[in-house]
């Protein structure tokens, strides 16, 4: 089974898909070891980890393709990445569909910002009129080369133009053939809910749960009642990584030494054996005398 088909397999069973973010090939095998079915590649997490910079719109498509090329050479469950607008117009739709694809994505997600974009729960958005975003759907579902592969359309609707315009925009994706609806932060429990009574059962909904963020809170089987699919949590895998290394820094700099910090840290074993040094090892040794000296 594919990585794409293996998405749609989770979309069409009964459960809710817990995705959690990475955004790098460790982070994605921490995932997959940890025992998810499936992971979400953010456009926010590759800005903060690979430029240092928040989201807003600052990366390239190459930047994001060779992420994915990543984590893909190192994990096998599927995952979703975030496309941003698609990097342009709807030609420039197709070119990161086909490379993103190409590359290993499972699912290729979409959004109706102009373009540059930014981070969803930040203000001062603005959009594209829904007719081009509906043509980016249509664009992207004709260039992908696997069918199984989840076209995600994400609108931005209800902090620009209101909640009723956001349920608008969201049907006419929906009708232009999006396989999954990503209305982006709601910001009230009563806007989930409505969500979830316009959308269930009519085509997967993806719930986004960022920390600190313009949409409540919930447990990922309380968003599974109200209809949510897909819950994703983008940019706490970032968070967490960001917190500890801060907390670790504070450490060294105040006692010259790691020491006080060794009970919250992989040792150097430790790390190898989640890396999975001594198979690497052992694969080698079968075309390579030294490595296989080496692994004795």
């Amino acid at each position: 089974m594919s990585h794409a088909k293996a998405l749609r397999k989770l979309l069409a069973g009964p459960e809710v898909i817990v995705a959690p973010g990475m955004y790098d090939a460790l982070t994605a095998l921490l995932v997959e070891q940890a025992g998810f079915p499936c992971a979400y590649l953010g456009g926010a997490s590759i800005s903060y980890s690979r430029i240092g910079r928040p989201d807003i719109g600052l990366t390239s498509l190459s930047e994001v393709a060779q992420v994915v090329a990543h984590v893909r050479e190192r994990i096998s469950i599927p995952f979703v990445v975030d496309a941003d607008t698609g990097f342009g117009n709807a030609l420039n739709t197709q070119r990161a569909v086909k490379m993103l694809e190409r590359m290993g994505a499972s699912g290729i997600q979409l959004e109706d910002q102009t373009y540059p974009k930014r981070c969803g729960h930040l203000a001062g958005k603005s959009l594209v009129p829904t007719a081009e975003m509906v043509g980016k759907i249509k664009a992207a579902i004709d260039a992908r080369e696997d069918a199984d592969t989840v076209i995600i359309a994400r609108t931005d609707a209800i902090a620009v133009e209101g909640f009723d315009a956001a349920l608008a925009r969201a049907k006419a994706y929906t009708d232009a053939g999006a396989d999954m609806l990503f209305v982006e932060a709601p910001q009230t429990p009563e806007q989930q809910q409505a969500l979830g009574a316009a959308f269930a059962g009519k085509v997967p909904l993806l719930a986004n749960m960022v920390e600190g963020g313009r949409t409540p809170l919930k447990p990922a089987d309380e968003l599974h009642k109200l209809g949510f699919r897909f819950i994703i949590y983008p940019g706490a895998m970032m968070r967490v990584t960001a917190f500890a290394a801060a907390e670790y820094l504070k450490v060294l700099k105040a006692d010259g030494t790691t020491d006080r910090f060794r009970d919250r840290m992989f040792d150097f074993k430790g790390l190898n054996n989640v890396l999975g040094l001594d198979d690497i090892m052992a694969a080698g040794a079968r075309y390579d005398a030294t490595l296989k000296k080496a692994a004795e």
